[in-house]
């Protein structure tokens, strides 16, 4: 079994980065430690810039979403941006804006998904969640400033005016009631309840995989309009994340099973203790491993035609595999 940086299918041999050649995976610069490093760098210090504490006032609110942006995180939506940001070169300051407003959406649905009245949890990237350490009313509005800051974010860009409602758009359909927030709703409908896998696949893909597509999406559309010479470009993306989303969320599920508060940042088992069907309670722990496995696969192969220019999001699988197999081994 491979357990190194390379994506790799460990039941049939078959490369997960589909047809992209050894060069396309080694051209000089592009080394992902550290342009992952430097990427999360400047989103998190874009993340600083655009959540000024000197806005705080009389309240705790902009400390409190400080707090809930800028603790940890592996920023994994905002690097997939970035990663798609580079199919067209766009310029890294925007790319960062763009970055950190995902960041921003995306810690306003950990907050309210952390709620008593949603998943009720304690800890978040090891610290105490929002709503236990500033107060339930606090973490509310704390939620609903980010999603709004995101949204000043995109439309203060210094880009083209189609393009900023274009960004505007996409983000705000991962977030609606036929993304993060139906996505959501379904997650609580289903407590308790004996459901078949591909619900639970539907909900992965709306709850938390329609956020991963629009960092995607965000990343190119920044510079390439979504239009008919540009067709096969985001349909490939969108089988992409596709893939990568939903494996994404069931290695959550996998970890949240098998692994430790210290690895995971937030209580473990939450899932199994709420009654929450799951892919790997559905499917089983190794079933749920090798469906992963094949996604993560799969989401190589959507990319494979791009060629060198999706040398960082095939990086990125490699990352989300490594990260499988330091976790959840092999039993």
């Amino acid at each position: 079994m491979q357990t190194g940086s390379t994506l790799h299918d460990d039941r049939t041999g078959v490369s997960a980065l589909g047809g992209l050649g050894a060069q396309a995976r080694g051209a000089p610069g592009l080394l992902p430690e550290i342009w992952m490093q430097d990427g999360a760098k400047r989103v998190e210090q874009a993340l600083a810039r655009l959540l000024c504490a000197e806005h705080d006032g009389e309240t705790e609110l902009m400390a409190a979403m400080r707090y809930a942006t800028l603790h940890g995180g592996k920023r994994t939506r905002a690097l997939l941006c970035l990663a798609a940001g580079a199919l067209a070169d766009t310029p890294a300051h925007m790319l960062d804006d763009v970055g950190a407003a995902i960041e921003m959406m995306h810690a306003c649905t950990l907050v309210h998904d952390d709620l008593p009245a949603m998943d009720d949890d304690v800890l978040r990237r090891d610290l105490p969640t929002v709503h236990v350490k500033f107060g339930e009313a606090t973490a509310i509005l704390v939620g609903d400033a980010l999603q709004a800051h995101a949204f000043l974010t995109l439309a203060s860009l210094d880009a083209p005016g189609d393009n900023r409602i274009a960004l505007v758009r996409e983000l705000a359909q991962a977030v609606s009631a036929e993304g993060a927030a139906g996505g959501q709703a379904m997650d609580l409908s289903l407590v308790g309840k004996h459901v078949e896998l591909d619900r639970i696949v539907a909900m992965h893909r709306m709850k938390s995989g329609a956020l991963v597509r629009a960092s995607v999406r965000m990343g190119a559309l920044c510079a390439i309009a979504e239009d008919a010479a540009h067709a096969a470009l985001y349909c490939a993306l969108d089988r992409y994340t596709a893939c990568f989303g939903l494996a994404l969320q069931v290695v959550d599920d996998i970890l949240d099973a098998t692994a430790d508060t210290a690895t995971l940042g937030k209580t473990p088992g939450k899932d199994a203790a709420a009654q929450k069907p799951t892919c790997a309670s559905i499917m089983g722990l190794q079933a749920a491993r090798h469906f992963a496995l094949d996604l993560l696969r799969d989401a190589g192969e959507a990319i494979a035609p791009l060629g060198p220019r999706a040398e960082r999001l095939a990086q990125m699988l490699q990352r989300a595999n490594a990260y499988l197999f330091k976790h959840a081994p092999c039993a």
